[in-house]
């Protein structure tokens, strides 16, 4: 048996009448970038969300930094990120001037540990990023409270998190505001780059709207000198349709990983908690194993394919070397970059293949 990691025909087939209707009409339509469908897509996703404004952009990327730059974040300020994310997250703050500031995350849940963020703080902090790792909230109440303490704006980084929510209240609306990505591998995934940004600010929305086009709300009146970083009209006709079936599939994934963990019962293999009161949409399902590298070359013998995100937390990345960053700084970050797994996890992930995969991951000898 061969299983993937993720099946994006799968998704496809599951849809592809409404998929193909939807691509033909921008087709015959001939509209291509704006108008109608991308604006239509930004009212969907923004009352899905629950919030006021949607803004699209090119990627998830473009909207972390747009957004930072909307808040005016720029030279000599300091931002706030965990320890382990993808490198958009920090990338983005030394993309508009600022200077990223690393803390470790909470062993448990792998996000943005709140009792190590006052002591990161300095005259120079401006923002935090929470990102919302995996699916799982971050610690938005303890988050918040830090950030108003120390007026401190707060972005969260939703890339992985479509829908996922603490108490209710969905992750892009504790903050200022919430960026997210479309990346086709996503919850909500477009077939090509594609990406979002929420707020209730109606002010932060218009600044990150110009910004976004070329420092224009209509044609040829740039107030300001804005950038090119507009979500494509088959994008938004795309992520319309799979819209729809969002919560649907994540009650899939969450399922899923349900029946995964009933079914792995091998006792060095640590598999991943919930925030209490929270919803984890499991964007990935990761475990922890001392012998992560054994482990994932006899799934990989047996047909199973895995993921490590990431291999290496952001402090330890050859392009932060000059900060000379040591293991001691983040140990669980540095202890996680060892030991994570990603399962095969995807909403029509079949019962039978999380059936061989726990029956092959319960009797290994990982230490071989």
């Amino acid at each position: 048996m061969q299983i993937p990691f993720v099946d994006l025909k799968a998704q496809y087939l599951s849809i592809k009448e409404e998929i193909d209707q939807a691509i033909a009409q921008i087709l015959q339509n001939t509209s291509f970038v704006g108008g109608s469908t991308v604006n239509q897509f930004e009212k969907e996703f923004a009352q899905y969300i629950g919030i006021q404004h949607c803004i699209s952009c090119a990627n998830g990327t473009d909207a972390i930094e747009i957004l930072l730059q909307a808040m005016g974040i720029g030279a000599g300020d300091e931002v706030i990120v965990p320890a382990i994310s993808w490198i958009a997250t920090s990338e983005a703050v030394s993309t508009v001037g600022g200077t990223p500031v690393f803390v470790d995350i909470e062993p448990e849940f792998y996000t943005l540990d709140p009792t190590k963020i006052e002591e990161k703080i300095t005259p120079n902090t401006k923002a935090i990023i929470p990102v919302h790792l995996y699916g799982q909230p971050a610690n938005m109440p303890a988050i918040m409270e830090i950030a108003q303490k120390h007026n401190l704006k707060v972005l969260e980084d939703c890339a992985q998190a479509h829908g996922a929510a603490i108490a209710g209240k969905t992750v892009g609306t504790w903050g200022d505001c919430g960026s997210f990505s479309f990346y086709p591998g996503k919850n909500l995934g477009a077939y090509g780059d594609a990406g979002g940004m929420v707020t209730n600010d109606a002010t932060l929305a218009e600044k990150a709207r110009r910004i976004a086009n070329h420092g224009q709300l209509s044609k040829h009146d740039h107030q300001i000198e804005g950038r090119n970083s507009r979500m494509d009209t088959l994008q938004a006709a795309i992520l319309s349709v799979k819209l729809r079936y969002l919560d649907p599939w994540t009650q899939a994934r969450i399922n899923h990983a349900q029946q995964y963990n009933q079914l792995l019962t091998h006792p060095e293999v640590t598999l991943p908690k919930v925030r209490p009161n929270s919803r984890h949409v499991y964007h990935l399902y990761v475990v922890r194993n001392s012998e992560r590298d054994n482990l994932k070359n006899s799934l990989k013998a047996q047909g199973i394919a895995t993921g490590i995100h990431y291999p290496k937390a952001l402090p330890f990345l050859a392009c932060y070397q000059h900060y000379s960053f040591t293991e001691v700084d983040f140990p669980v970050a540095a202890r996680c970059q060892e030991e994570i797994l990603s399962l095969p996890m995807y909403a029509e992930l079949p019962p039978e293949h999380i059936h061989y995969i726990t029956s092959a991951l319960n009797t290994q000898n990982v230490n071989s």
